[in-house]
């Protein structure tokens, strides 16, 4: 059975939370009134996201948001203080910054690998990692994972990305394992192509009208990590109905 407010008072990190999932999550969060902590490159879209939810009714909490590169380790222990001195531990942790490089195989560099790497799958280990020992001691945790029908499949021209989402499912699936016999829950969520701006600009020629509708998506997921007796689903892909 779901709990609906179950997220009432609790202090949630979600990064990349401008994207258009992310953004999403911010809303569907703040309307369950719980306490958020923010972040994402841009801070000037952050400060409206920020605005927006602050003049959410449903909203009576705080709101935090703070610019940071995942890929830059000082900007992170950073960020790992900052939470600290503000919100003291984060109950539900939401991995959805994320990056999509599009190559042919022979063009890409080791930048590149490096890169998306670093945003994919680097940070949501280290911000696991991190916020999972408070999760741990208080017996009560949820991380979430955003991962891509990518995780299950290879598409070409995509061949890191592809391999970056292979390894956050992998990384979810081991969390998962460790971290359930505290009371710590994990999910590895893979949706299809979402109606965002970084799909529409990476993908080429897409079926745009069968994309998923990020809102949807971001209730689906809250809605998710409702149930607190035994039932988990660990695993969830998203696809597109409409999709061949």
């Amino acid at each position: 059975m779901t709990n609906k407010n179950i997220l009432k008072n609790k202090n949630c990190l979600i990064t990349g939370a401008t994207g258009g999932l992310g953004k999403e999550l911010a809303v569907e969060f703040a309307k369950k009134d719980a306490n958020l902590f923010l972040t994402a490159r841009d801070f000037k879209k952050l400060d409206l996201l920020k605005e927006q939810i602050e003049n959410l009714p449903e909203f009576h909490n705080k709101v935090v948001s703070e610019s940071v590169d995942l890929t830059n380790i000082i900007e992170l222990q950073n960020l790992f203080k900052k939470i600290g001195k503000i919100f003291h531990n984060i109950d539900v942790l939401v991995n959805c910054a994320g990056i999509f490089p599009v190559k042919e195989l022979t063009d890409y560099t080791l930048k590149d690998f490096d890169n998306c790497f670093s945003i994919n799958v680097k940070s949501p280990f280290l911000l696991c990692q991190k916020f999972s020992q408070d999760m741990i001691k208080n017996r009560w945790g949820r991380i979430v994972n955003i991962a891509s029908s990518s995780a299950y499949n290879g598409f070409r021209n995509t061949s890191i990305y592809c391999a970056s989402k292979h390894a956050l499912l992998g990384l979810s699936r081991s969390i998962h394992a460790e971290l359930k016999e505290h009371n710590v829950r994990t999910f590895c969520v893979s949706p299809g192509s979402i109606k965002t701006s970084m799909s529409k600009a990476v993908l080429e020629n897409p079926d745009y009208h069968t994309f998923l509708d990020p809102k949807e998506v971001a209730k689906f997921i809250v809605y998710l990590i409702s149930f607190d007796n035994e039932m988990i689903s660990e695993e969830i892909q998203l696809n597109r109905i409409g999709y061949n």
